[in-house]
Protein backbone atom coordinates (compact mmCIF):
# COMPACT_ATOMS: atom_id res chain seq x y z
CA UNK A 1 0.00 0.00 0.00
CA UNK A 2 1.13 3.55 -0.70
CA UNK A 3 1.95 5.93 2.12
CA UNK A 4 -0.28 8.99 2.06
CA UNK A 5 0.18 12.27 3.95
CA UNK A 6 -2.94 14.46 3.83
CA UNK A 7 -2.62 18.11 4.78
CA UNK A 8 -5.30 20.45 6.00
CA UNK A 9 -4.96 23.85 4.30
CA UNK A 10 -6.04 26.81 6.49
CA UNK A 11 -3.92 26.91 9.63
CA UNK A 12 -1.68 24.07 8.45
CA UNK A 13 -0.28 24.93 5.02
CA UNK A 14 -1.15 28.63 5.03
CA UNK A 15 -1.99 31.27 7.62
CA UNK A 16 -5.38 32.42 6.34
CA UNK A 17 -6.92 33.77 9.54
CA UNK A 18 -6.82 37.43 8.47
CA UNK A 19 -8.75 36.88 5.23
CA UNK A 20 -11.25 34.46 6.79
CA UNK A 21 -11.96 36.78 9.72
CA UNK A 22 -12.41 39.79 7.46
CA UNK A 23 -14.81 38.02 5.11
CA UNK A 24 -16.84 36.57 7.99
CA UNK A 25 -17.13 39.98 9.62
CA UNK A 26 -18.44 41.46 6.35
CA UNK A 27 -20.89 38.56 6.08
CA UNK A 28 -22.40 39.30 9.51
CA UNK A 29 -22.40 43.07 9.08
CA UNK A 30 -24.18 42.67 5.74
CA UNK A 31 -27.04 40.96 7.62
CA UNK A 32 -27.02 43.69 10.30
CA UNK A 33 -25.69 41.23 12.88
CA UNK A 34 -22.90 41.83 15.35
CA UNK A 35 -19.85 39.97 14.01
CA UNK A 36 -18.23 37.36 16.27
CA UNK A 37 -14.88 38.19 17.79
CA UNK A 38 -11.89 36.96 15.85
CA UNK A 39 -11.01 34.23 18.32
CA UNK A 40 -14.45 32.71 17.79
CA UNK A 41 -13.97 32.86 14.02
CA UNK A 42 -10.55 31.21 14.24
CA UNK A 43 -12.12 28.40 16.26
CA UNK A 44 -14.35 27.34 13.34
CA UNK A 45 -11.68 27.45 10.61
CA UNK A 46 -11.63 24.08 8.88
CA UNK A 47 -15.36 23.39 8.99
CA UNK A 48 -17.49 23.66 5.88
CA UNK A 49 -19.13 27.08 5.58
CA UNK A 50 -22.67 26.17 6.61
CA UNK A 51 -21.41 24.31 9.66
CA UNK A 52 -19.06 27.18 10.51
CA UNK A 53 -21.82 29.77 10.36
CA UNK A 54 -24.09 27.51 12.43
CA UNK A 55 -21.50 27.40 15.20
CA UNK A 56 -21.08 31.17 15.12
CA UNK A 57 -24.83 31.82 15.00
CA UNK A 58 -26.48 28.85 16.75
CA UNK A 59 -29.74 30.71 17.44
CA UNK A 60 -30.51 31.05 13.72
CA UNK A 61 -32.16 28.42 11.55
CA UNK A 62 -30.59 26.31 8.81
CA UNK A 63 -31.99 28.49 6.05
CA UNK A 64 -30.17 31.57 7.36
CA UNK A 65 -26.98 29.56 7.88
CA UNK A 66 -27.05 28.56 4.22
CA UNK A 67 -27.80 32.09 3.03
CA UNK A 68 -24.93 33.46 5.10
CA UNK A 69 -22.57 30.83 3.75
CA UNK A 70 -23.28 32.25 0.29
CA UNK A 71 -22.88 35.77 1.70
CA UNK A 72 -19.42 34.76 2.93
CA UNK A 73 -18.39 33.53 -0.51
CA UNK A 74 -19.50 36.80 -2.11
CA UNK A 75 -17.80 38.88 0.57
CA UNK A 76 -14.54 36.97 0.14
CA UNK A 77 -14.63 37.36 -3.64
CA UNK A 78 -15.40 41.08 -3.40
CA UNK A 79 -12.66 41.72 -0.85
CA UNK A 80 -10.13 39.86 -2.98
CA UNK A 81 -11.22 41.69 -6.13
CA UNK A 82 -10.82 45.02 -4.32
CA UNK A 83 -7.34 44.06 -3.15
CA UNK A 84 -8.32 43.96 0.51
CA UNK A 85 -7.36 40.27 0.81
CA UNK A 86 -3.91 39.12 -0.25
CA UNK A 87 -2.58 35.63 -0.90
CA UNK A 88 -2.31 33.66 2.32
CA UNK A 89 1.35 33.08 3.29
CA UNK A 90 2.80 29.60 3.67
CA UNK A 91 3.94 28.77 7.17
CA UNK A 92 7.69 28.71 7.59
CA UNK A 93 9.20 25.39 6.56
CA UNK A 94 6.09 23.98 4.87
CA UNK A 95 7.48 24.06 1.33
CA UNK A 96 10.65 22.28 2.47
CA UNK A 97 8.68 19.66 4.43
CA UNK A 98 6.52 18.92 1.40
CA UNK A 99 9.59 18.58 -0.80
CA UNK A 100 11.21 16.18 1.70
CA UNK A 101 8.09 14.02 2.03
CA UNK A 102 7.72 13.83 -1.75
CA UNK A 103 11.38 12.81 -2.10
CA UNK A 104 10.93 10.16 0.61
CA UNK A 105 8.14 8.46 -1.34
CA UNK A 106 5.07 9.81 0.42
CA UNK A 107 2.05 10.56 -1.74
CA UNK A 108 0.55 13.89 -0.74
CA UNK A 109 -3.02 15.13 -0.54
CA UNK A 110 -5.15 17.92 0.88
CA UNK A 111 -8.44 17.72 2.79
CA UNK A 112 -9.92 21.14 3.47
CA UNK A 113 -13.08 23.07 4.22
CA UNK A 114 -12.16 25.38 1.34
CA UNK A 115 -13.84 25.22 -2.05
CA UNK A 116 -12.11 23.68 -5.07
CA UNK A 117 -11.45 27.17 -6.43
CA UNK A 118 -10.08 28.47 -3.15
CA UNK A 119 -7.74 25.52 -2.67
CA UNK A 120 -6.39 25.64 -6.22
CA UNK A 121 -5.75 29.36 -5.89
CA UNK A 122 -3.63 28.76 -2.78
CA UNK A 123 -1.66 25.86 -4.24
CA UNK A 124 -1.02 27.60 -7.55
CA UNK A 125 -0.01 30.84 -5.84
CA UNK A 126 2.74 28.96 -4.01
CA UNK A 127 3.73 26.63 -6.86
CA UNK A 128 2.62 23.50 -5.00
CA UNK A 129 -0.20 22.09 -7.12
CA UNK A 130 2.03 19.48 -8.77
CA UNK A 131 3.02 17.98 -5.41
CA UNK A 132 -0.45 16.65 -4.57
CA UNK A 133 -2.08 13.56 -6.02
CA UNK A 134 -5.47 13.99 -4.36
CA UNK A 135 -7.42 17.12 -3.40
CA UNK A 136 -10.59 16.91 -1.31
CA UNK A 137 -12.73 19.97 -0.53
CA UNK A 138 -16.03 21.02 0.97
CA UNK A 139 -17.52 21.20 -2.54
CA UNK A 140 -17.78 17.41 -2.66
CA UNK A 141 -17.89 16.19 0.93
CA UNK A 142 -19.67 16.57 4.25
CA UNK A 143 -17.96 18.83 6.77
CA UNK A 144 -15.14 17.60 8.95
CA UNK A 145 -15.00 15.49 11.08
CA UNK A 146 -16.93 13.20 8.71
CA UNK A 147 -14.34 10.77 7.26
CA UNK A 148 -15.44 11.14 3.62
CA UNK A 149 -12.51 13.34 2.56
CA UNK A 150 -9.91 10.94 3.93
CA UNK A 151 -11.70 7.85 2.62
CA UNK A 152 -11.84 9.29 -0.90
CA UNK A 153 -8.22 10.46 -0.73
CA UNK A 154 -7.10 6.97 0.28
CA UNK A 155 -9.06 5.39 -2.56
CA UNK A 156 -7.55 7.78 -5.11
CA UNK A 157 -4.01 7.32 -3.80
CA UNK A 158 -4.12 3.56 -3.27
CA UNK A 159 -3.47 3.91 0.46
CA UNK A 160 -4.91 2.20 3.52
CA UNK A 161 -5.85 3.70 6.90
CA UNK A 162 -2.73 2.27 8.52
CA UNK A 163 -0.51 3.94 5.89
CA UNK A 164 -2.32 7.29 5.94
CA UNK A 165 -1.63 10.32 8.13
CA UNK A 166 -3.89 13.37 8.44
CA UNK A 167 -1.87 16.50 9.27
CA UNK A 168 -3.87 19.37 10.70
CA UNK A 169 -4.17 22.17 13.20
CA UNK A 170 -7.69 21.59 14.55
CA UNK A 171 -9.56 19.02 16.57
CA UNK A 172 -11.81 18.60 13.51
CA UNK A 173 -8.84 17.23 11.54
CA UNK A 174 -7.83 14.82 14.28
CA UNK A 175 -11.40 13.58 14.80
CA UNK A 176 -11.74 13.08 11.03
CA UNK A 177 -8.57 10.97 11.04
CA UNK A 178 -9.89 8.86 13.92
CA UNK A 179 -13.22 8.40 12.14
CA UNK A 180 -11.39 7.15 9.04
CA UNK A 181 -9.08 4.85 11.04
CA UNK A 182 -6.03 6.87 9.93
CA UNK A 183 -3.24 8.40 12.00
CA UNK A 184 -3.60 11.98 13.19
CA UNK A 185 -0.61 14.32 13.38
CA UNK A 186 -1.35 17.72 14.88
CA UNK A 187 0.54 20.93 14.22
CA UNK A 188 1.11 23.58 16.88
CA UNK A 189 1.14 26.67 14.63
CA UNK A 190 -2.58 26.77 13.76
CA UNK A 191 -5.87 27.62 15.42
CA UNK A 192 -6.46 24.94 18.10
CA UNK A 193 -4.20 24.16 21.04
CA UNK A 194 -1.93 21.14 21.30
CA UNK A 195 -4.01 19.90 24.23
CA UNK A 196 -7.15 19.96 22.07
CA UNK A 197 -5.39 18.11 19.26
CA UNK A 198 -4.23 15.33 21.57
CA UNK A 199 -7.68 15.09 23.15
CA UNK A 200 -9.22 14.69 19.68
CA UNK A 201 -6.92 11.80 18.79
CA UNK A 202 -3.59 13.19 17.57
CA UNK A 203 -0.78 10.68 18.05
CA UNK A 204 1.59 13.63 18.52
CA UNK A 205 1.89 17.33 17.71
CA UNK A 206 4.67 18.87 15.60
CA UNK A 207 6.07 22.15 16.90
CA UNK A 208 7.55 23.21 13.54
CA UNK A 209 7.07 22.23 9.90
CA UNK A 210 10.67 21.03 9.69
CA UNK A 211 9.73 18.27 12.16
CA UNK A 212 6.91 16.85 10.04
CA UNK A 213 8.95 14.33 7.98
CA UNK A 214 10.49 12.84 11.12
CA UNK A 215 7.14 12.52 12.84
CA UNK A 216 5.57 10.81 9.83
CA UNK A 217 8.36 8.28 9.56
CA UNK A 218 7.94 7.30 13.21
CA UNK A 219 4.16 6.81 13.21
Amino acid sequence: MNRLAIFDCDGTLVDSQASICLAMEHCFIGRRLDPPDREAIRRIVGLSLVEAVARLLPQADDALHRVMAEDYKRAYFTLRTEGKIEDEPLYEGIAEAIETLDANGWLLGVATGKSDRGLLRVLEAHGLRHRFVTLQTADRHPSKPHPSMIETAMAEAGAAPETTVMIGDTSFDMAMAANAGAHGLGVAWGYHTSHELIAAGAARVADHAHALPGHLESL
